[in-house]
Formats: structure tokens, sequence, C-alpha cells
């Protein structure tokens, strides 16, 4: 009985070592491919982490004031938190 609970924890200790050996080198497989087929990424503009929210009508998201999409009516400056939200803003 001692002989089977030895060999069964022996078992378990080998699986959970080999699980681990392999998804490093899965990992370490996959960063490589990542890295050498990967496109350049495009730079995101800058801008400005604080400042004023403002809520899209559309989706009900709230934006920065600052980087928002905006669209003027008259005296009021609506704000949008992308190009489709404001192409769907009806008046």
């Amino acid at each position: 009985m001692l002989r089977f609970i030895v060999i069964l924890l022996a078992a378990v200790l080998l699986i959970s070592v080999l699980r681990s050996v392999i998804g490093l080198i899965l990992r370490g497989f996959s960063e490589l491919l990542n890295s050498s087929t990967a496109a350049p990424q495009a730079k995101r503009p800058d801008v400005p982490v604080a400042g004023e929210l403002k809520k899209d009508p559309v989706c009900g998201t709230f934006v920065p004031a600052a980087s928002a999409h905006k669209k003027v009516l008259g005296a009021e400056t609506v704000y949008f938190c992308s190009e489709e939200c404001k192409s769907k803003y009806q008046n």
C-alpha cells in the first residue's frame, strides 16, 4: 500500500514538472514567432491622461474632452468616443 502511494506521488510530481517544462518551451516558441512576424505597431498619439470627461451620447462611455471626437451643433459641442459613434449620432 505504501509503495502504491509513493508511486502515485512520484507520478503526480513528474506530471507537474513535465507540464511546466512543456509550457516554458511553448511560451518561448510563441514569443519567438510573434517577435519575428509581428508588424510594427503604429505610434499612439500623445493624449493627455487628465482632464474633463465628457459622456458620449450614443454609447454612454466617458471620454477625455481633449481626445474626444467633437461635433459642433450651434453653440453646443457634443463629444464622442469614436468616429463610428459620431456618425451614428442623430441631431
